[in-house]
């Protein structure tokens, strides 16, 4: 691995003052540097981070990855990382005329960091540095305590796809004279709802009121609000005293874990917290990756075929231009082509703003025709993709975009899997056309993790009881017990997992009946995992 010769940082130079001249906006400073495929190999398990800890894992999915190159050798052109200043990574067997569209392709995705505001904690860091440290940091506790460091790193990182990131980020932008009173928190988010069973229609009555005698005395609304509250409910006061003892909640497990486990509480354990704040952080820090990568290379695909097309040293290199470039963006009909999917999401986009489609007048037309002819000729296109790049995530742009005229155009459709007993082989099948559908698939391919929490009405110092939130998709049950094991650890004593699972009646006659949902609670202590039934009617 070494740095682009000056040759190459020339061409990657005059690529960003023609990107920067189209509109697009980042950083001066980058640093690019030439691999080879075995480079390539090495770093993608750290996520191209050279800096990243050391982890056991990442040895095994090194060795993983050889095995596949021997089988199917691939010639991956490019990586690019999030950090200050962005790094790019290129094969050294690119020649010139394709590292420049490469090149394209590399700034849109660094403009898109840079802009994107699912990425805003990321901006004033520099990862590459914070990760040496990081993983300095953890070497050192190796050194002092061996196995027991990699037993910390694997526990929290069983949890790490569970981070609060929304909620993280929401802390972050919240203005902090907005905030209201811990008074007027405990009101309408504890005590409505938890104490008193209040539905989400009186809870709206109440902020109403409280809205109402603000707008008349905005100094005096809190007491006088309060003093009526108090009159109704006596038992108000003391249950914000209780309230208030507690520490504020903690946004995602490993937060709570570091805050409240009596185990790491323990002087000799304190050591521990630093450890699952380095997994903490480092999730949080690729969480938004995981959360655009449509839109993303969408948006990288969008720059690199507009601005290379629009350069006069594509000349001579045409044909092998549209041959790769088809390669990476063409639509797949079986599966999903992120690059395929968010390209044309965005040209979509563009075209209804361009249209002045993305009015109220366009969605009332009903007749065919009279929408295929509708054109207000806005010119607002460009200033349209900019906000998508600017505020959406995957869910957004697929949510907003999808829909039927998209699905139509480009021939998209649901695709389904059936035996055919007389070829002796699996076929496909175009199951559904519908925008509903196809939009679902999408949706359904997105990374969603499960929703866990601590229950700090159940947990106890003995006990750590988590509550899992069903979102129709049941907790992988093989991975349940070792995860219990780790966090059995990490809490010194039992922990106690509330789930729901999906049964299956074979004997059932009819497909409504075949399936039920079944709450369960497992529990590990002394790194033995049992599992019970919980009853509906159970307080």
């Amino acid at each position: 691995m070494h740095l682009l010769d000056q040759h190459a940082k020339a061409i990657m130079e005059e690529c960003k003052v023609r990107a920067r001249n189209a509109g697009l906006d980042f950083d001066h400073e980058t640093l690019e540097y030439i691999v080879s495929n075995k480079d390539m190999l090495e770093l993608s398990p750290k996520v191209m981070i050279p800096t990243l800890y050391d982890y056991w894992v990442n040895d095994v999915e090194v060795l993983k990855e050889y095995g596949k190159y021997k089988l199917y050798p691939t010639n991956p052109y490019e990586t690019v990382i999030n950090s200050r200043p962005a790094i790019s990574f290129y094969n050294d067997n690119n020649p010139d005329w394709m590292n420049i569209m490469i090149f394209y392709h590399v700034i849109g995705h660094i403009d898109f960091f840079q802009n994107n505001r699912l990425f805003e904690h990321t901006w004033n860091d520099d990862f590459v540095g914070v990760a040496l440290a990081d993983k300095r940091l953890i070497e050192s506790y190796r050194s002092r305590y061996g196995r027991w460091t990699d037993y910390v790193v694997e526990f929290a990182r069983s949890i790490d796809n569970i981070t609060g990131y929304f909620q993280t980020l929401a802390r972050m932008n919240y203005d902090g004279h907005l905030e209201p009173s811990s008074m007027l928190n405990f009101y309408f988010n504890t005590f409505l709802p938890d104490h008193l069973k209040e539905d989400e229609f009186h809870i709206f009555k109440e902020q109403q009121r409280y809205n109402t005698l603000f707008d008349s005395n905005p100094k005096m609304a809190e007491s006088t609000f309060f003093a009526q509250v108090k009159s109704r409910h006596p038992e108000f006061e003391s249950a914000y005293k209780n309230a208030a003892d507690k520490a504020p909640p903690a946004t995602d497990l490993l937060e709570f874990l570091i805050d409240h486990s009596p185990f790491l509480k323990q002087e000799k354990n304190r050591w521990m917290k630093s450890v699952m704040t380095v997994i903490r952080n480092t999730a949080l820090y690729f969480a938004p990756q995981m959360r655009t990568k449509i839109v993303n290379e969408g948006w990288a695909s969008y720059w690199h075929d507009k601005l290379f097309r629009g350069d006069n040293r594509i000349i001579g290199h045409e044909v092998a231009y549209s041959a790769l470039n088809a390669g990476v963006t063409s639509l797949s009909r079986v599966g999903l082509n992120p690059y395929a999917i968010g390209l044309r999401l965005l040209e979509y986009v563009e075209e209804l703003a361009d249209k002045g489609k993305m009015s109220r007048e366009y969605q009332k037309l009903i007749l065919a025709d009279e929408k295929e002819a509708f054109d207000k000729k806005t010119g607002n296109g460009q200033e349209a993709i900019y906000k998508v790049r600017e505020k959406f995530s995957d869910f957004m742009l697929i949510n907003t975009f999808v829909n039927q005229e998209f699905v139509d155009r480009h021939n998209l459709f649901v695709t389904g899997k059936r035996p055919n007993p007389e070829k002796g082989v699996i076929e496909y099948y175009v199951k559904s056309r519908k925008a509903e559908d196809y939009k679902k698939m999408l949706i359904d391919s997105l990374y969603h993790p499960p929703v866990i929490r601590a229950d700090v009405n159940k947990t106890t110092n003995d006990s750590l009881y988590l509550v899992h939130a069903f979102e129709g998709k049941q907790l992988i049950k093989d991975f349940i017990p070792e995860v219990l094991i780790g966090l059995n650890f990490l809490w010194g004593d039992e922990v106690k997992l509330e789930t729901t699972e999906i049964m299956v009646n074979q004997k059932a006659e009819t497909e409504e009946e075949m399936y039920s949902l079944q709450k369960v609670l497992y529990a590990c202590k002394d790194k033995k995992v049992t599992k019970s039934k919980v009853e509906e009617n159970a307080a």
